[in-house]
């Protein structure tokens, strides 16, 4: 299944995200992400969320060839998606995310919101849960400070994450 993937961030102001500061990507529903019912199919939500942590991390300085060079990856241990509507073919789809939490030592999360640009529709929110591996081992290691640094939860984030507890029940697990 493939995407047309902008693996850039989303200029312009962005209506209706659950929190501030955050990191989005924008991709067009296409042929292969339609299934037999004729929206896209779940498993597309998936990877859509996996692009954007993706393309996350390398614009902020972590691209998959510096994790592979520092023998360290976050990798997912839990996902949570909660599917609201659906996406069809030809829509604009926008994809953001935010790192909810981490701990600096192993665990870190995102939160996930996936929108339809033309009406700002949530078509999904979800979260993911990470922990920090040795790619040559597949083990849990300490994460570099690289990790801890390029991956720190925005304070905007973290405090509206603190005072709605609501937003927090969907965003976090």
């Amino acid at each position: 299944m493939r995407s047309n993937v902008v693996t850039k961030p989303v200029r312009g102001a962005l209506p209706k995200l659950l929190l501030p500061e955050a990191f989005a990507i924008q991709v067009t529903a296409s042929d292969a992400d339609i299934d037999a019912f004729n929206h896209v199919n779940n498993a597309v939500y998936l990877k859509w969320i996996n692009d954007c942590a993706a393309a996350h991390s390398a614009a902020v300085g972590l691209p998959a060839e510096q994790c592979v060079a520092l023998d360290r990856g976050m990798a997912v241990r839990e996902t949570r998606l909660v599917y609201q509507h659906p996406a069809r073919l030809g829509d604009e789809i926008i994809i953001a995310n935010w790192v909810t939490r981490n701990d600096g030592r192993l665990r870190a999360s995102r939160a996930f919101q996936i929108m339809r640009r033309s009406d700002h529709m949530t078509l999904l929110v979800g979260a993911s849960n990470y922990a920090c591996i040795a790619l040559s081992t597949g083990r849990p290691v300490r994460m570099p400070d690289l990790f801890r640094d390029k991956y720190g939860v925005d304070q905007g984030v973290e405090q509206q994450l603190s005072t709605d507890a609501a937003l927090r029940s969907k965003l976090l697990f």
